[in-house]
């Protein structure tokens, strides 16, 4: 059973491309689809699978590295908690590493960058940071 499910997924991402593996293997639900496909939207992953297994679906993420074989992704950090939640308006909403990094919220429409939910002037809660 695990409390976070999304600070599980940032933890399996980054301790996978420490390591240089090529793929990653976790649970799937909704939300961590949501930021996996917002992961590889902004150049971080490969690709994305989502399996039918049962009983419990499966998502498997496949990482990307540079010519070098350095990880694309290098560094997450989960704000929201569940012990501690975190929420920013349209206007609070945070540049990462200025700019170099994306901040993930979580608004009423849907799971989003934070430079997405600016335009669309919409606050919500801060899930993560990836750089």
């Amino acid at each position: 059973m695990v409390n976070d499910p999304i600070a599980d997924m940032l933890a399996r991402l980054r301790n996978a491309a420490e390591v240089r593996h090529t793929q990653v293997l976790m649970p799937a639900s909704k939300l961590r689809v949501a930021v996996a496909k917002i992961l590889k939207d902004e150049g971080f992953i490969e690709k994305l699978e989502v399996t039918k297994d049962k009983p419990q679906p499966q998502l498997r993420v496949w990482l990307r590295y540079d010519d070098k074989k350095r990880p694309v992704l290098t560094g997450v950090k989960r704000v929201s908690k569940p012990g501690r939640r975190v929420y920013a308006s349209k206007s609070e909403i945070p540049w990462v590493r200025h700019g170099l990094g994306i901040a993930i919220v979580s608004t009423t429409r849907g799971v989003m960058t934070g430079a997405r939910a600016k335009r669309m002037g919409l606050g919500g809660e801060i899930l993560c940071y990836v750089w």
